[in-house]
């Protein structure tokens, strides 16, 4: 109703009828044209634009009710990187004596190592380097892995029972990361590396293991997730920005140098935008 505190997340409609839709896939709609995104789609001839966007119009079943116990401005992340890792974590029922392992600690990863933590799980962070370990330790990361440190991958085979990939680099060890997987493990990656990958099929067949991929979520389930988050304290690193400070804070993330998320108050962008 008017006055509520809504989030609009990356999709604003679908055709409502289709299978997916009617299971509560709308981000799989498969009517034509499909789901409509925020970002990078056609609206009736208007392109959309994101979060550079002034505003959208969307239908009011995709708009989302934020809690009041999140913060307006911190919890928009979570309407992207919220359901990108809750959605996985749910599917594959982590919970209370999973072993979950979050590789990359950026906007997603320092999320889904709070959501994780919050679902009780034991939570580990495998990254680069240690720069970013007493924020995984913050976030509630029980333990920390440098890559860039000699055998750290050989000491953590047959460790984890879902290992949740945040990074888009190319040139990931995957072979040694599945090895990292206990027997029936799971790899779901998030990220999205710009050269294909190649893997040993030995690496499923041994231990019965797979590689998966996954992509937000529906709308309800996009609504348990805030709920999830607003439940359990769960609220991303933020710093709020102008439009005059997107260049560089556009420089800043391709450099690795946010924490961990930019939200840009559209209200500083100039009328004429």
């Amino acid at each position: 109703k008017v006055g509520d505190r809504v989030g609009v997340g990356c999709l604003v409609g679908s055709c409502g009828s289709c299978q997916m839709c009617e299971s509560g896939y709308e981000q799989w709609c498969t009517s034509t044209p499909g789901t409509l995104w925020t970002y990078r789609a056609d609206a009736e001839g208007n392109p959309t634009t994101g979060g550079y966007s002034r505003g959208f119009t969307v239908r009011e079943d995709f708009a989302l009710h934020i809690p009041e116990e999140l913060d307006f401005a911190a919890c928009a992340p979570l309407l992207c990187a919220g359901i990108t890792t809750y959605s996985p974590l749910k599917h594959y029922n982590v919970g209370a004596g999973s072993r979950v392992a979050v590789l990359g600690m950026g906007g997603l990863g320092h999320v889904g190592v709070q959501i994780a933590k919050a679902m009780g799980a034991d939570v580990s962070v495998i990254s680069h380097g240690r720069s970013k370990e007493a924020d995984a330790r913050r976030f509630g990361a029980d333990h920390f892995y440098a890559t860039s440190e000699e055998g750290t991958l050989e000491s953590l085979r047959g460790s984890f029972d879902l290992i949740l990939c945040t990074v888009s680099a190319d040139g990931l060890d995957y072979a040694g990361y599945m090895a990292a997987l206990r027997p029936y493990g799971v790899f779901v990656d998030v990220g999205l590396p710009t050269e294909p990958v190649s893997l040993p099929l030995r690496a499923f067949v041994n231990g019965g293991k797979s590689f998966a991929g996954s992509q937000i979520g529906g709308i309800a389930e996009t609504q348990e997730m805030l709920d999830f988050c607003a439940a359990h304290g769960v609220i991303p690193q933020v710093e709020m920005i102008t439009g005059e400070e997107i260049t560089q804070a556009y420089d800043n993330v391709v450099a690795s140098r946010v924490r961990y998320r930019y939200v840009i108050d559209t209200s500083t962008f100039p009328e004429s935008a």
